[in-house]
Protein backbone atom coordinates (compact mmCIF):
# COMPACT_ATOMS: atom_id res chain seq x y z
CA UNK A 1 0.00 0.00 0.00
CA UNK A 2 1.15 3.62 -0.88
CA UNK A 3 -0.17 6.40 -0.74
CA UNK A 4 0.50 8.87 -4.00
CA UNK A 5 0.92 12.31 -5.64
CA UNK A 6 0.08 13.02 -8.85
CA UNK A 7 1.51 16.04 -11.24
CA UNK A 8 -0.89 18.25 -13.29
CA UNK A 9 -0.47 15.36 -15.80
CA UNK A 10 -1.92 13.13 -13.40
CA UNK A 11 1.11 11.36 -13.20
CA UNK A 12 2.70 10.01 -10.05
CA UNK A 13 5.54 12.13 -8.93
CA UNK A 14 6.08 10.99 -5.71
CA UNK A 15 4.69 8.73 -2.64
CA UNK A 16 4.44 7.62 0.95
CA UNK A 17 3.65 5.24 3.52
CA UNK A 18 1.19 7.14 5.20
CA UNK A 19 -1.37 9.92 3.87
CA UNK A 20 -0.09 13.36 4.22
CA UNK A 21 -0.86 16.77 3.02
CA UNK A 22 1.01 15.91 -0.41
CA UNK A 23 0.67 12.04 -1.12
CA UNK A 24 -3.75 11.52 -0.33
CA UNK A 25 -4.44 9.42 -2.94
CA UNK A 26 -4.30 5.25 -1.97
CA UNK A 27 -2.75 2.85 -4.20
CA UNK A 28 -2.47 -1.07 -3.67
CA UNK A 29 1.38 -2.07 -4.22
CA UNK A 30 0.54 -4.45 -7.17
CA UNK A 31 -0.86 -1.15 -8.85
CA UNK A 32 0.59 -1.51 -12.40
CA UNK A 33 1.06 2.91 -12.56
CA UNK A 34 2.68 2.52 -8.80
CA UNK A 35 5.17 -0.09 -10.31
CA UNK A 36 6.40 1.70 -13.11
CA UNK A 37 6.80 4.60 -11.68
CA UNK A 38 9.27 2.71 -9.08
CA UNK A 39 10.91 1.06 -11.40
CA UNK A 40 12.03 4.44 -13.09
CA UNK A 41 12.64 6.09 -9.37
CA UNK A 42 15.70 7.02 -8.33
CA UNK A 43 14.95 7.84 -5.48
CA UNK A 44 15.79 5.11 -2.56
CA UNK A 45 13.51 6.31 0.07
CA UNK A 46 10.26 5.81 -1.74
CA UNK A 47 11.62 2.25 -2.89
CA UNK A 48 12.03 1.27 0.55
CA UNK A 49 8.84 2.51 1.42
CA UNK A 50 7.57 0.46 -1.45
CA UNK A 51 9.24 -2.49 -0.36
CA UNK A 52 7.98 -1.77 3.71
CA UNK A 53 4.82 -1.58 2.76
CA UNK A 54 4.98 -5.00 0.35
CA UNK A 55 6.58 -6.65 3.43
CA UNK A 56 3.28 -6.41 5.61
CA UNK A 57 1.81 -8.04 3.11
CA UNK A 58 4.16 -10.86 2.24
CA UNK A 59 4.31 -11.35 6.37
CA UNK A 60 0.63 -12.40 6.59
CA UNK A 61 1.08 -14.91 3.18
CA UNK A 62 3.93 -16.31 5.20
CA UNK A 63 2.27 -16.67 8.33
CA UNK A 64 -0.92 -17.70 6.71
CA UNK A 65 1.65 -20.42 4.96
CA UNK A 66 3.31 -22.25 7.61
CA UNK A 67 -0.43 -22.12 9.34
CA UNK A 68 -1.43 -24.02 6.56
CA UNK A 69 1.58 -26.08 6.83
CA UNK A 70 1.28 -27.18 10.58
CA UNK A 71 -2.23 -27.64 10.36
CA UNK A 72 -2.07 -30.23 7.49
CA UNK A 73 0.73 -31.77 9.20
CA UNK A 74 3.23 -30.88 6.54
CA UNK A 75 5.72 -29.37 9.20
CA UNK A 76 5.55 -29.42 13.06
CA UNK A 77 5.22 -26.09 14.71
CA UNK A 78 8.50 -27.48 16.93
CA UNK A 79 10.53 -28.03 13.84
CA UNK A 80 10.74 -24.23 13.01
CA UNK A 81 13.54 -22.40 15.08
CA UNK A 82 12.94 -21.38 18.32
CA UNK A 83 12.76 -17.65 17.61
CA UNK A 84 10.40 -18.17 14.57
CA UNK A 85 8.25 -20.14 16.96
CA UNK A 86 8.07 -17.56 19.50
CA UNK A 87 7.90 -14.40 16.73
CA UNK A 88 4.53 -16.84 15.57
CA UNK A 89 3.33 -16.85 18.68
CA UNK A 90 3.44 -13.16 19.59
CA UNK A 91 1.64 -12.24 16.39
CA UNK A 92 -0.86 -14.76 16.97
CA UNK A 93 -1.40 -13.37 20.02
CA UNK A 94 -1.56 -9.97 19.23
CA UNK A 95 -4.18 -10.89 16.56
CA UNK A 96 -5.94 -12.56 18.74
CA UNK A 97 -6.64 -9.29 20.94
CA UNK A 98 -7.25 -7.41 18.25
CA UNK A 99 -10.14 -9.32 17.37
CA UNK A 100 -11.05 -9.54 20.51
CA UNK A 101 -10.99 -5.71 21.00
CA UNK A 102 -13.24 -5.33 17.66
CA UNK A 103 -15.78 -7.84 19.08
CA UNK A 104 -16.24 -5.29 21.62
CA UNK A 105 -16.11 -2.68 19.92
CA UNK A 106 -18.65 -4.44 17.32
CA UNK A 107 -21.26 -5.39 19.76
CA UNK A 108 -23.76 -3.26 19.62
CA UNK A 109 -26.80 -4.19 22.28
CA UNK A 110 -28.66 -0.89 21.74
CA UNK A 111 -27.36 0.04 25.50
CA UNK A 112 -26.62 3.49 24.68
Amino acid sequence: MAYVHRNTLGEIDSISETANEHEQEYLPIDNVELITYLKHSNNSDEIKTALSASDVALIRVLEDLINTLVDQKVILFTDLPLAAREKLSEREKIRGHLTTLDNLMGDDDGIL
